[in-house]
């Protein structure tokens, strides 16, 4: 009985996991008419501290009334564009192949970067979700997003910009709402805004003044996002994601690590520079390698299939045969001066790198709040949140699972893997009982049984 019983809790524990993308994808189709549209909106550079050492009225009035995430644990390196289609597809760097802001191609010879990168080359190893949406029947709306006017998989979104600094937050944010109002098929819009990484990089981030100025622009606009939202009669009826991609580090004159000193440069070909750089080496790779590695203490050099497996940062061919990663604050140049106060890329295990999270709508607990998820945790959610199936991803939906509304915040392998406990102990101890009772029966018997002879004879006796 008592095991039926805890099979029939396993059973229903079973039930929780029935809205579950999993990492790779088991996502379930909605119709039109009950999928809340999503608005995805990234702030490059948003240190994840930020929150805690300037005000931020709007953003606190933001997720106060919906999620918070601590910090988000991003992927290597810690650069704009990988980390970028990371969100958009669920994938390290590695399986989704935007690997740099510079990057070069051996088999094909092509050349990547941040002003030559519309080659549709470069961003087919994945499927971002703007194009998994429109698989399945919706429309989506996109502002300056990297990838985003690119012919991804031979499809862009249904409503783009061309990438152009110049339009203002509020342009880019007008056009997206406007689009959603016109049209109620457009469930999926997204979202890029340059700052506070563009005053991280000029000025650095323990520029108190200068970060001040940026962050309270960043504030402004999250007030206007919601205002705008409200204005449309969107905001009780939309899910919005604001998230960042990575942090940003102090820089120094003094922390510079000068490649030309440790080797001649008619050596190597630098592909991308700092703080991790991309070597292509021209004469004999070991001989670059054991040059480079004791270059500097600030710096670790790695031959391509020695790289640690957990960056993800190893399989791809567009990985070059040696890779420097410098210490966090430490810049790599040629032979330079320093080029910039702070930069980010650094490794991904740094509390500096990493970006926050903030959700709110019809979706979301109120007022709940996460440690900690990893980046690519964001694609599996927003698959569940669109009803869509999930591409295959490196992102789990149960780590963010407790924050939404009606979702169950227990693990179903923790609940699987305690009930199956409870039934081997339980198992256990019934076998033990009825050894041991087997045992104690089996020695009175003799006994009875020399009763029963002496009781059957004594008439014989007689």
């Amino acid at each position: 009985m008592l095991v039926s019983g805890l099979l029939c809790v396993l059973c229903a524990c079973g039930g929780f996991g029935v809205s579950d993308v999993t990492g790779t994808g088991n996502g379930t189709r909605g119709t039109s008419g009950n999928i809340c549209p999503l608005l995805l909106v990234s702030f490059d550079g948003f240190r994840a501290d930020y929150l805690d050492k300037y005000p931020f009225p709007n953003l606190r009035k933001f997720f106060s009334d919906g999620l918070l995430v601590d910090h988000l644990t991003n992927v290597f390196i810690t650069k704009t564009f990988p980390n970028h289609y990371s969100l958009a597809t669920g994938l390290y760097a590695e399986s989704h192949g935007i690997l740099a802001s510079q990057m070069y191609d051996p088999e094909t010879k092509k050349k990547f970067s941040l002003s030559n990168d519309s080659d549709p080359f470069w961003w087919n190893e994945a499927t971002p979700i703007w194009v998994s949406v429109q698989n399945s029947g919706y429309k989506t709306a996109a502002a300056m997003w990297p990838g985003t006017d690119v012919r991804i998989q031979n499809s862009t979104p249904t409503h783009f910009f061309k990438y152009n600094p110049h339009v203002t937050f509020q342009e880019r944010l007008g056009n997206l709402t406007k689009w959603m109002i016109e049209d109620s098929s457009v469930k999926f819009s997204i979202l890029y805004w340059e700052e506070p990484d563009r005053t991280g990089h000029i000025s650095g981030p323990e520029n108190k003044a200068a970060m001040t100025t940026a962050l309270k622009e960043v504030d402004d606009n999250i007030g206007i996002l919601m205002d705008r939202l409200k204005q449309a009669e969107l905001w009780e009826k939309i899910n919005v994601i604001i998230v960042s991609d990575h942090g940003m580090a102090q820089c120094s004159q003094d922390r510079l690590i000068r490649l030309d000193s440790c080797l001649d440069p008619h050596n190597y070909t630098i592909v991308d520079l700092t703080p991790v750089a991309a070597i292509l080496p021209l004469s004999d790779p070991i001989k670059v390698y054991n040059a480079l590695s004791k270059c500097n203490s600030h710096m670790k050099a790695y031959m391509k299939e020695l790289i640690p497996e957990e960056l993800h940062y190893k399989h791809n061919q567009r990985i070059q045969p040696i890779i420097l990663v410098a210490d966090e604050g430490w810049t790599i140049v040629q032979n330079g001066t320093l080029p910039r106060l702070g930069d980010h890329g650094y490794l991904n295990s740094l509390r500096s790198m990493h970006p926050l999270m903030a959700a709110h709508g019809p979706a979301f607990r109120k007022g709940y709040k996460i440690s900690s998820i990893n980046s690519v945790d964001v694609y599996p959610l927003m698959c569940h949140l669109l009803g869509i199936p999930a591409m295959p991803n490196n992102g789990s939906f149960n780590a963010v699972r407790c924050a939404l509304v009606g979702e169950s915040c227990l693990d179903v392998a923790v609940v699987v893997g305690i009930v199956i406990g409870v039934l081997l102990v339980l198992t256990t101890l019934t076998c033990m009982f009825r050894l041991m009772k087997s045992s104690s029966s089996s020695s009175s018997r003799p006994f009875a049984r020399l009763e029963l002879q002496e009781d059957d004879d004594d008439p014989l006796l007689e």
